[in-house]
């Protein structure tokens, strides 16, 4: 029975692929809806107990986001410009590191670090009092930095004293606690 319908099948041009999509139903239109989001993974859904782990690479990879100072400010070069990340000063650094989700703001990213005055090292974290959540950039280590708000978006300013309230800096790191 099954060698004849092959060779009835193949005497009307018909291959066996399209036995298959006409057995297994109408295929989906590329316009179709997209599936719902799965879920979102939460605080709930980490095991702390089972120890710290770094998105940063173990080997050096030169370039943006790549753990390293040089590659922070090259992230912040990549995104001149950029006013995607207008209010959210902590992620942008934490990007920049190629990390995000470490701290819930400046504030608290200053808080949780060792603070330092004077002149910042390149890479190093610089943080101001202004908003109720603070304002992070990374020193260039000459005296200036890069942020998000510089004129309304990702810009770079000569003196740490563009925004007010200057705090001080915390060493160059990739983020963690």
């Amino acid at each position: 029975m099954v060698k004849h319908t092959k060779t009835l099948l193949a005497r009307a041009g018909i291959t066996a692929f399209a036995v298959a999509a006409l057995v297994a139903g109408p295929v989906a239109s590329a316009t179709a809806a997209p599936a719902a989001p799965a879920a979102a993974i939460t605080a709930s859904d980490v095991n702390e107990a089972a120890g710290a782990f770094s998105t940063a690479p173990e080997a050096a990879i030169q370039g943006a986001a790549d753990g390293t100072p040089a590659g922070a400010i090259q992230w912040y070069k990549n995104h001149m410009g950029s006013t995607g990340w207008q209010g959210l000063c902590e992620k942008a650094v934490e990007n920049a590191y190629g990390v995000t989700g470490v701290w819930a703001s400046a504030n608290a990213h200053w808080n949780g670090a060792p603070h330092h005055s004077g002149a910042a090292p390149l890479g190093a974290f610089v943080y101001w009092n202004i908003s109720a959540y603070g304002h992070v950039g990374i020193s260039d280590g000459k005296g200036g930095f890069y942020a998000t708000s510089v004129g309304g978006k990702i810009g770079h300013a000569t003196s740490v004293n563009y925004f007010n309230n200057y705090r001080g800096w915390t060493p160059a790191a990739v983020p963690s606690r």
